[in-house]
């Protein structure tokens, strides 16, 4: 993972994600990835249905959570979720993201 400071930039309660690369075998495609905040490029904290090895280095940089604790900060963390709004939320003045620091 990225380390410094940063702010969630936006954010969406689920997403498919993909990546990655078929000839040189790491291709992935993950559907339905729940509570996804990006804080820095595509870095971002979202559920890991995949695996269960939370707090060793298991992605390509993400913060993998388990789906209660991805959901619990999707509601705490900033922007605030408006459930008449978009399906991807930006912060705005009035709601901004959410402080996020990272560090080894």
């Amino acid at each position: 993972t990225v380390t410094g400071t940063f702010r969630i930039w936006i954010k969406t309660p689920m997403q498919d994600m993909w990546g990655g690369n078929r000839a040189a075998g790491d291709y992935y495609y993950l559907p339905g990835v729940k509570w996804v905040q990006y804080f820095h490029k595509d870095y971002s904290f979202h559920t890991a249905y995949w695996h269960n090895g939370f707090g060793r280095p298991m992605s390509r940089g993400c913060i993998n959570m388990r789906e209660a604790d991805a959901k619990w900060l999707f509601e705490w963390a900033g922007p605030y979720w408006d459930e008449e709004g978009d399906w991807w939320q930006e912060p705005t003045e009035e709601n901004p993201g959410a402080l996020v620091v990272v560090h080894q």
